[in-house]
């Protein structure tokens, strides 16, 4: 397929039909007779949650993975639980601005072979390969709305016994809505600028006395704060069906359906004089409207039975399938070669793959007693099959107009952009078409075993143990692993409200982790990582607020590195020393809080036999990172809230030549009751309009662009 030099063509989006759909059905829901406030109906079988409900509207007490067998509170690692209540008070829209509230997560760029969509780092490590979504691995790159988000949970440190491959700084799990037991109807209609229009809509009905359904949709349309150009349309939707609500049995049905199309941004380049992104108008746009596009689409499906043989004991089979596609073409910004810093050069990236995922996860939790020991098990097995297609493209000569030029020489078509004043109108000359496809396919087969034994009131020790057998193959080369993962961790509870804890973990990353299978690598052992941690949790006030601290090492032992000769070999080393310290929860009944600081010494120990890099910090490690979000209810009607957001200054390469500036982000917020069923809300994000860098790519070429001011006008209606 070719396209020429008006652009990409591309494929007619079904989304203005479907979006109309979508805002009827909010004004619907709006309209229709008041019921029952919504609410979630808590299952637990020991110590785990079903639904993962909320006691306190910032504070969760257990996660949804039956892999936890002990309560937060009890739980030897740190665990933040970030929940829908607070997503919906920040006015968040995406998954990265939901992560912003927790210290010690940073964003990354794309670059390489890492595709442009959502690229937290936990830790300081790569975590985009480490998102889940009720607990099933979420592999394809895209960007992520929280429209169907019951809460999201970042476990931290290395933690391959909980989620296999991968996790080596932690990992994201995303749990969605589920049908329950209350009729409820939920809607918001969104207004705010950069011309944004937003709905989104939550219904749950009890349709039978065991059968609940729920639908929730959402539309969006709008451009970055900041960034005229960059634009953003999508829409989606998620219906699911319970049988059996309050049996012992229960099937549930769930389907998620996300497409969108926009603009994608690079950002800013750096300048190679100051090491730094260039000093320019936040706007400054150097992609190119008639070449740049994304489009991508994701569909998930699952199935899930529960059976409760007794109130201690749960059998659960899940089988979940995902497709995912990301599509685009983007400017990647940079200066020419030579001392010409009044032009940007538009050179160019891009991707069109194709990621599926079919997995299953059988397991069985129970509690029971030998002895004066108390334990509560959780064991099971995992298969996964996982295919990826990712096709190349290749760009014309605009002089001669035959194919053959790499992305690396595709900005010979693009005329360069001034660098104080970028036209992203001008014309492009080039055309690309699509070439080979790269597939590759994967195999994993786990089994896990995970315990938790109380010996007497005060003492408890919590184990697990995975074994994954990892196969993956890309046309001749095939990599295969069988990777053994365990953690420990002992808690001591001085009172029934607090415990302080000390634990160990491992995880391990294949040289095929993200579906990537070369020759240099392919026969190499999985990177394998460990994390050394002690901590303290506690509850106060009745159990409505808690606080924590911990102290950790997350390290690398084995990192894969270039040898003199540019051959990859197992001689590197890296390590993350810090501490952390986190609250959440409510003061008083009209006061909640969520925030935490985290400290992170970052170091490159060994950079393998060309010693390049030893001694020098890890890239996109922030050594201070700081949020804090708070509300407060007043003159019963009346809420208002903010928020402070930190980033100290980072290096964006492993060679400590180019950083990506620190910055203070401040959001504001405000709401009225006009009515029981109907609210007013008033979100700023980005109160002083601050220009910040949210992300630099390693090699240090550019850096992503905060938005600017967003303000967001919300009316809320429920009933």
């Amino acid at each position: 397929m070719t396209k020429s030099a008006k652009g990409p063509q591309r494929p007619a989006r079904p989304s203005a039909r479907v979006s109309r759909h979508v805002l009827a059905l909010a004004t619907a829901g709006a309209a229709m007779t008041p019921a029952v406030a919504m609410a979630q109906t808590a299952v637990q079988i020991p110590g785990v949650s079903v639904t993962a409900p909320q006691p306190e509207p910032y504070k969760a007490d257990v996660v949804q993975s039956p892999k936890f067998t002990a309560p937060l509170l009890d739980t030897p690692r740190t665990v933040t639980v970030i929940p829908k209540e607070m997503i919906q008070d920040r006015g968040s829209t995406s998954l990265t601005d939901v992560l912003r509230t927790t210290p010690g997560i940073t964003l990354g760029a794309a670059e390489g072979g890492v595709a442009f969509g959502d690229r937290p780092f936990v830790r300081g490590f790569d975590a985009q390969n480490d998102i889940f979504i009720d607990g099933f691995r979420d592999q394809g790159s895209q960007f992520r709305d929280p429209f169907n988000i019951e809460q999201v949970e970042v476990v931290k440190g290395p933690s391959s016994a909980f989620t296999g491959r991968g996790s080596t700084g932690g990992s994201i799990n995303i749990v969605t809505k589920r049908p329950n037991e209350r009729n409820s109807i939920a809607g918001d209609l969104t207004v705010g600028t950069g011309w944004t229009k937003r709905a989104t809509v939550d219904v749950n009905q009890k349709v039978y006395d065991t059968v609940a359904v729920r639908v929730a949709a959402m539309v969006h349309d709008g451009e970055i704060a900041g960034r005229d150009e960059v634009e953003q349309k999508r829409w989606g939707i998620a219906p699911s069906v319970t049988f059996g609500l309050g049996r012992p049995t229960q099937v549930t049905l769930s389907y998620y359906h996300v497409q969108g199309e926009g603009v994608p941004d690079y950002g800013h380049p750096f300048d190679p004089r100051t090491n730094k992104p260039v000093k320019v108008d936040r706007d400054n746009f150097y992609g190119l409207l008639s070449r740049d596009f994304q489009d991508y689409q994701v569909d998930t499906a699952a199935a899930e039975f529960t059976h409760d043989f007794s109130d201690a004991t749960r059998f659960r089979s899940r089988v979940q399938y995902s497709r995912s596609t990301n599509d685009y073409v983007v400017t990647v910004p940079a200066f020419p070669d030579g001392t010409d810093y009044t032009k940007v050069r538009r050179n160019v990236r891009q991707r069109d793959s194709r990621n599926e995922i079919i997995a299953n996860q059988t397991d069985i939790t129970t509690e029971f007693q030998t002895g004066f020991l108390r334990h509560r098990l959780s064991t099971g097995v995992e298969l996964v099959h996982e295919r990826n297609r990712t096709v190349g493209r290749e760009f014309n000569d605009a002089s001669t107009g035959l194919y053959g030029q790499t992305i690396q020489q595709a900005f010979t078509n693009a005329p360069a952009a001034d660098l104080e004043n970028p036209n992203p109108k001008d014309p492009w000359s080039g055309a690309y078409r699509s070439t080979t496809a790269t597939r590759t396919k994967a195999t994993t087969v786990s089994a896990f075993v995970f315990d938790t034994v109380k010996i007497g009131e005060q003492f408890e020790l919590s184990g697990g143990a995975r074994v994954d057998h990892f196969e993956a193959k890309s046309g001749i080369n095939k990599s295969e692993d069988t990777s053994f993962n365990w953690q420990i961790g002992a808690v001591w509870k001085p009172l029934r409200n607090g415990s302080v804890y000390a634990s160990y973990g491992t995880s391990t990353n294949p040289s095929a982790e993200g579906l990537s299978v070369s020759t240099a690598t392919a026969s190499l052992d999985p990177e394998k990582n460990a994390n050394y941690e002690i901590g303290t949790k506690w509850n106060f006030l009745q159990d409505r607020l808690s606080l924590s601290a911990a102290a950790f090492r997350s390290e690398k032992t084995n990192a894969r590195v270039n040898d003199a000769g540019g051959v990859t070999v197992l001689d590197g080393e890296r390590r993350v020393d810090g501490f952390e310290v986190g609250i959440q929860g409510a003061i008083t009944d009209d006061w909640k809080i969520f925030g935490g600081y985290s400290y992170m010494k970052s170091k490159i120990v060994d950079d393998g036999p060309a010693a390049f890099n030893d001694g020098n910090e890890m890239a996109n490690v922030a050594p201070h990172s700081f949020s804090i979000w708070s509300t407060y209810r007043f003159l019963k009607d009346w809420q208002i809230g903010g928020g402070a957001f930190y980033n100290s200054e980072r290096w964006a390469n492993d060679a400590n030549t180019r950083k990506v500036p620190g910055y203070w982000r401040f959001d504001a917020m405000a709401s009225y009751d006009v009515t029981e069923n109907v609210g007013l809300r008033l979100n700023v994000q980005n109160l002083f309009d601050k220009k910040y860098y949210d992300a630099g790519y390693t090699s240090g070429g550019f850096a992503y662009v905060g938005p600017g001011r967003t303000i967001l006008l919300t009316t809320a209606v429920k009933f």
